[in-house]
């Protein structure tokens, strides 16, 4: 199971970004 912490390291941006990626898709 992928969390958003382990999308944000193999993209190398922030758990921030992802969150925030993930909520405006």
């Amino acid at each position: 199971m992928t969390t958003i912490a382990d999308v944000a390291r193999h993209a190398g941006v922030s758990v921030a970004t992802v969150s925030h990626v993930m909520n405006h898709t």
